[in-house]
């Protein structure tokens, strides 16, 4: 977020195992992998269920969207799940055209990935805990 080309990276533990990995800035070649690092040290740290938050995420070129897959594919070797939140339109239609709905979730807010992925209906999930990188 501190560099106009950098990528923000925010993660916020809702849980033991599941987190919430908000992303701001886009999401291309020279971006890509500062998510996949950030999204690596969630599995590392015990993280099985993630909702990407792309709201902040004004442009995806395939290179953002080979991070997404590649973390989507290694979330079901441990057992776990990723769910997308809040796409903007331009990166809702990369995801649909690309048929990513078809492997993972796709939700309009965070908060409804977060009931569906919590199984509460009537509580947002506790965002306190709050470790945050800038690139």
């Amino acid at each position: 977020m501190s560099e106009p080309a950098g990528l923000g990276v925010e993660v916020a533990v809702i849980g033991s195992d599941a987190a919430i990995i908000t992303v701001c800035g886009e999401l291309d070649a020279d971006t890509g992998l500062v998510l996949q690092h950030q999204l690596a040290g969630q599995v590392v740290h015990g993280r099985r269920h993630l909702v990407l938050d792309l709201a902040g995420v004004p442009f995806m070129d395939s290179s953002g969207l080979r991070v997404i897959i590649r973390t989507i594919n290694e979330m079901r070797n441990v057992d776990g799940s990723v769910s997308l939140a809040a796409p903007t339109e331009v990166v809702r239609r990369v995801l649909d055209l690309t048929g990513v709905g078809m492997s993972c979730r796709i939700f309009d807010t965070v908060d409804a990935a977060c009931e569906s992925l919590l199984g509460r209906e009537d509580e947002a999930p506790d965002r306190s805990v709050r470790d945050t990188a800038a690139r």
